[in-house]
Formats: C-alpha cells, sequence, structure tokens
C-alpha cells in the first residue's frame, strides 16, 4: 500500500464509529479507550466484509451513514479547527460551519475509495500507556494482512463518561496536520471563502468522478 492509500484507510477507520452503532450493544459507560478503538475497528472490518455495497464503494450509502451515526462520537469540531489551524478562530460561525460541513465529506470521500482495499486485514491493538485517570490518551493499533503491518495511532479525548477520536496517525503521519499543511496555502492564497470553496469544488469533482 502506498501512503494515499493508508491515510485514505485511515479516514476509512475513523468512520468505524458510525457502523459501530448498527448493532444494538449495550456498552459500558466506562469503556476504556483501547476496548473502545477495538470494537470499532472490528466491527467496520465485519461491517465491509458483510455488505456487497459498501465493499464496492456505494458513497450515497455511506454518507447516510456517517451523517447520522459519526457525530455524536467524534469531536469532529476539534478536527476541523486543528485543521484549519489558527485561521479558524478568525471564521465567522457560519464559515466554521461550512468548513466543517465540506471536510467531513471530503473524509467521508476520501474513506469511500478505500474500502475496496479491504480484504483479509485483522486488527491488533498495543498495551495502553498512561494513568487510568488520563482524559487525553494514544491508542496504538496494528493493521495486519498480506504485508508488512500498518501503524494505525488513534487520539482520543474523554468528554463526559465517552471517549471521542479527534485525530489519526498512519505510519507517523497525523491526519489533522497533513491536512493542516494543505489548508494553510489555500487560506494564505484566498483565504477562509479560498478555503472552503476549494473544497467544495474538490468534493464535486470526486462526487463527479465517482459517480462516472
Amino acid at each position: 500500500m502506498n501512503r494515499r492509500i493508508l491515510i485514505q484507510w485511515a479516514a476509512c477507520l475513523l468512520s468505524a464509529v458510525s457502523m459501530a452503532q448498527l448493532a444494538p450493544v449495550a456498552l459500558a459507560a466506562d469503556e476504556t479507550p483501547d476496548a473502545m478503538i477495538k470494537r470499532l475497528s472490528d466491527d467496520v472490518l465485519a461491517a465491509i466484509k458483510a455488505d456487497k455495497a459498501i465493499q464496492a464503494g456505494d458513497t450515497n450509502k455511506l454518507i447516510a451513514l456517517v451523517d447520522g451515526k459519526v457525530m455524536p462520537s467524534v469531536n469532529f469540531q476539534r478536527m476541523t479547527a486543528a485543521a484549519v489551524g489558527p485561521a479558524w478562530r478568525q471564521a465567522t460561525p457560519e464559515q466554521q460551519k461550512r468548513l466543517q460541513e465540506e471536510f467531513k465529506i471530503l473524509l467521508v470521500r476520501t474513506y469511500s475509495g478505500a474500502l475496496a482495499q479491504v480484504d483479509d486485514q485483522t486488527i491488533s491493538t498495543k498495551p495502553q500507556r498512561g494513568a487510568p485517570t488520563d482524559t487525553d490518551v494514544l491508542v496504538r493499533t496494528e493493521i495486519r494482512g498480506r504485508g508488512e503491518p500498518i501503524q494505525l495511532d488513534y487520539r482520543l479525548e474523554k468528554v463526559g463518561s465517552s471517549w471521542k477520536i479527534y485525530n489519526l496517525n498512519v505510519l507517523g503521519v497525523w491526519l489533522v496536520e497533513t491536512y493542516r499543511s494543505q489548508f494553510a496555502s489555500e487560506i494564505n492564497a484566498k483565504g477562509i471563502d479560498g478555503l472552503i470553496a476549494a473544497l467544495e469544488q474538490r468534493n464535486k469533482s470526486n462526487a463527479g468522478k465517482k459517480s462516472s
């Protein structure tokens, strides 16, 4: 797998949160972050392998799924703000709303392209570091399949009794930081509205490629 596919795979696993909620399982309020990630990872792999439409990259189905399920379990505002960087604080509430909408679509479209890569992979979670009282943690996992193991790490924060994902690391590259460097160039050239327009155009282009 090349780095682009690995970043796509990271975005794909981010949305395991949504697929995990398809099963009516009562989860303990004190679920540990590593147990949460293991459960979500197992659930997304099972969902992909069991659903022919998802395997074929049904983008409309994926978008509807994420719209209804992913937002309660991921701190998406924090992810978007971190990706946009300092300019987020200067953005109006309407601009922040548009940025979140377009960034979400970008990630959904990205991982939909990675679904075809999922085959015989399994997920292993590495031993959790830190104290049980920590509220900001790193969960390290490996994807094992036909090639070399792939490092995939998660940053999570505790909000109330729940853990929320706000960043992912693939082979040493943090997803949010990767987008931040891309977004900074657009903001410097054309401002926040320019970034929104660029994201909107990129999403339309991706949708066109998918439907062609």
